[in-house]
C-alpha cells in the first residue's frame, strides 16, 4: 500500500488543522492506521491510532482531548483533526499502516507516507 499525507501548514496557536492520508490499494480497510510525528532533533513519536474498522482508537496523552483520528474506508483515507494546537505540536506528521494490531512503536508499522509539516506559531 502507498500512503500520501497532506493538510499540513502554518497555523497560530489555538488554531486547527485537518490532516489526511490517502492510501492506494484495495486492502486499506484491513490495516490498522497510525499517525506519528517527528520534531527537529527528536525521535518519531506516536500520536494516534485507529483500528481497521474504526471502532477502536488510541491517543498519546499529549494530544488526548485535542486531536481526533478517523477513517473512511470507502475513500481509503484516514484523518487527523487537530484542534487547540500548541507550538509544541510543531513537527512533520506521518501516517502509517500496520498489517497487525496498531502499535505505539514506529518499528511495528509496515508502510509509511512521506510526511506533512505542521508549524504552530505562538
Amino acid at each position: 500500500v502507498q500512503l500520501q499525507a497532506s493538510g499540513g501548514g502554518l497555523v497560530q496557536a489555538g488554531g486547527s488543522l485537518r490532516l489526511s492520508c490517502a492510501a492506494s490499494g484495495r486492502t486499506f480497510s484491513s490495516y490498522d492506521m497510525g499517525w506519528f510525528r517527528q520534531a527537529p532533533g527528536k525521535e518519531r513519536e506516536f500520536v494516534a491510532a485507529i483500528s481497521w474498522s474504526g471502532g477502536s482508537t488510541n491517543y498519546a496523552d499529549s494530544v488526548k482531548g485535542r486531536f481526533t483520528i478517523s477513517r473512511d474506508n470507502a475513500k481509503n483515507t484516514v484523518y487527523l483533526q487537530m484542534n487547540s494546537l500548541k507550538p509544541e505540536d510543531t513537527a512533520v506528521y506521518y501516517c502509517a499502516a500496520d498489517v497487525g494490531v496498531a502499535s505505539y512503536y514506529p518499528a511495528e508499522y509496515d508502510y509509511w507516507g512521506q510526511g506533512t509539516l505542521v508549524t504552530v506559531s505562538s
